[in-house]
């Protein structure tokens, strides 16, 4: 039954235009929704909401900004959300994975100054925003994929490990001067050595960090709010914020959210900018592996730079309104589903219970204590360490293993935006890599196996006299055009007979740019030469149009382009009288 109750001609009618669906897909969700899915909706909204509060809170505390900002930052992006985001189930908010990139930004620029602080934080979330919508804008939307999962899982445990540094003073009841993960690590250690543990902080974070992590084994139990409920009333009836020094969240500012223009020194700008873009690359990739996870669940298929739109544009919404840089959630987006959400309206449920909160119950939350907060967040932040996969990605393959170690000691020591910064280095070193210095392969023909194939593989393959056959893995371009020629000068110079033809099996050259093709007319005169003649086989008809293009065909001449390997065998055999097998034979 479709969800028109006369009120909302706009959902039964199909007059929506197409291009308003395409960039608000929320419009498509009202079209299509269905009355039965009202109940479960409304349901999981209310669900979500027990973990929306504590969540949101303490990830603005560990953020570096003061809590109310962390609902603010959970209220606007969820609206926005449901507007511009294709997942129907995708929960958006405030997200550990960010807290150590904002907390490095914020710290050392707001001098401790609260007001000052937020101001950065929310420019971050509009960079962050802008950087996103523009990016979906012009379909970059598969940039995330170049962080291979070696180089993800190395700065996600990185993060992670920061982020619990950063909380362990909150738990253990003191405070430190934040200046770096391993200094900050010493100063934690000098503390407790010092005797300056709140025991009784530390007893009630530790109960709270237990009951998280145990409960977490039954998905439908809400743990989190079991343990934050339970610390705010031990702390409350027993008066031990004022008895044992337990420092408590307070009252919150009763109201919601207003817009907001950020305003930041010219000085500050450059690490906001740094920062609001490294934020935008870690919620991208967390939001496109968490949408494509739940677009497969769903059977939806999802836009991957539309996903990008509607991220970015919940960032600018919480940049504007009072928040800081938000992200999906793996932790609230799987305790939507279980509770039976259908579609965003469980978000825009979610996000009207919070605001609900905040005017009529803004005291509700005045006796938190800061250690359950703390609790909660080194609890997410253990939920993002990777160890089995790591474990796997060594027995497959050691080297990527290393790599994605590099990424993980480069965040822990430089910080989460050196890292980051670390991190994409390295993985743009390892595509050039991998392009730089491709597999090639002299081919030869191997008795009982059809075709051509690699004589390294198979040392008791023959090569026909005079002929040599060159397969190149890779597309040619500038970094390895000069690799391609020597490697082929080397095919040449160790033929067991004088070589007449070197046809180059082409079928994995997917690409050539003006570099490549210069080599190959300096390569193509070099063994006209030696009396080689030059000719390509199974060549791709858009890189021959470039080469084309290039003025690099009529130099080599149009006969020098073969369909297919055998093709050119056969011709080099009719050319040159060599006595050799037909394929037929050769495939008998």
């Amino acid at each position: 039954m479709d969800f028109a109750l006369g009120w909302l001609p706009l959902a039964r009618c199909r007059m929506i235009p197409a291009t308003w669906i395409r960039w608000v897909p929320g419009l498509a969700t009202v079209r299509e929704y269905k009355l039965g899915w009202l109940p479960h909706d409304i349901f999981a909204g209310l669900v979500l909401t027990t973990m929306l509060v504590p969540v949101g809170i303490a990830y603005a505390v560990a953020s570096g900004v003061p809590g109310i900002y962390g609902l603010y930052a959970t209220i606007v992006p969820l609206l926005v959300y449901a507007l511009f985001g294709p997942s129907r189930i995708l929960v958006l908010g405030p997200d550990s994975s960010l807290a150590a990139i904002i907390l490095g930004v914020v710290m050392p620029l707001s001098g401790g100054d609260p007001n000052r602080g937020l101001a950065i934080a929310s420019l971050m979330a509009v960079v962050s925003g802008s950087v996103c919508v523009l990016a979906g804008v012009a379909r970059l939307g598969f940039i995330t994929e170049l962080l291979s999962k070696p180089i993800r899982y190395g700065y996600m445990n990185g993060i992670a490990l920061t982020v619990l540094i950063s909380q362990l003073p909150k738990l253990f009841g003191f405070s430190i001067e934040s200046d770096g993960p391993l200094r900050n690590l010493w100063a934690i250690g000098t503390a407790i050595v010092a005797g300056k543990t709140n025991w009784t902080a530390l007893a009630i974070g530790a109960a709270a960090l237990a009951a998280i992590l145990l409960l977490k084994k039954a998905p439908r139990v809400p743990g989190i709010l079991i343990a934050v409920v339970a610390a705010t009333l031990v702390v409350s009836v027993l008066d031990l914020s004022a008895r044992a020094g337990v420092a408590v969240l307070g009252p919150l500012p009763q109201g919601l959210p207003a817009f907001s223009i950020p305003w930041v020194t010219y000085t500050d700008l450059a690490p906001i900018l740094i920062g609001g873009a490294a934020v935008a690359l870690v919620s991208f990739a967390d939001t496109s592996v968490l949408s494509r996870v739940y677009a497969a669940r769903t059977g939806v298929a999802v836009d991957p730079n539309q996903e990008m739109i509607g991220l970015g544009a919940a960032n600018l919404a919480a940049g504007f309104f009072q928040g800081f840089p938000i992200s999906s959630s793996s932790s609230r987006t799987p305790v939507a589903e279980a509770a039976g959400a259908r579609t965003q309206l469980t978000g825009v449920v979610g996000a009207m219970a919070v605001a609900i909160l905040l005017i009529a119950a803004p005291n509700l939350l005045q006796h938190l204590p800061s250690t359950a907060l703390a609790a909660v967040v080194i609890a997410s932040a253990i939920g993002l360490i990777e160890i089995e996969g790591l474990l796997r990605i060594y027995r497959m393959q050691p080297w990527e293993f290393w790599l994605s170690i590099v990424c993980f000691v480069g965040v822990a020591v430089l910080g989460a935006i050196p890292g980051i910064g670390l991190a994409v280095g390295i993985a743009v070193i390892e595509f050039l890599w991998d392009g730089w210095r491709p597999h090639s392969a002299v081919l030869g023909h191997a008795e009982g196996v059809m075709g051509f194939h690699d004589l390294k593989r198979y040392p008791h393959a023959r090569q026909i006299p005079g002929l040599v056959l060159f397969r190149w893995d890779a597309p040619l371009f500038f970094a390895n055009a000069e690799f391609f020629r020597e490697r082929v000068m080397e095919a040449a110079a160790q033929s067991p007979t004088p070589v007449l033809w070197l046809v180059v099996a082409a079928e994995p050259v997917t690409s050539v740019d003006v570099t490549a093709a210069d080599t190959l007319a300096e390569l193509n005169d070099a063994l006209h030469a030696a009396g080689i003649d030059l000719l390509f086989a199974e060549l791709k008809d858009p890189v021959k149009d470039k080469l084309r293009r290039f003025g690099l065909l009529s130099e080599l001449g149009e006969n020098s382009f073969f369909p297919t390997i055998d093709a050119a065998v056969s011709s080099y055999l009719e050319t040159h009288l060599v006595e050799w097998p037909t394929p037929e034979e050769r495939h008998s």
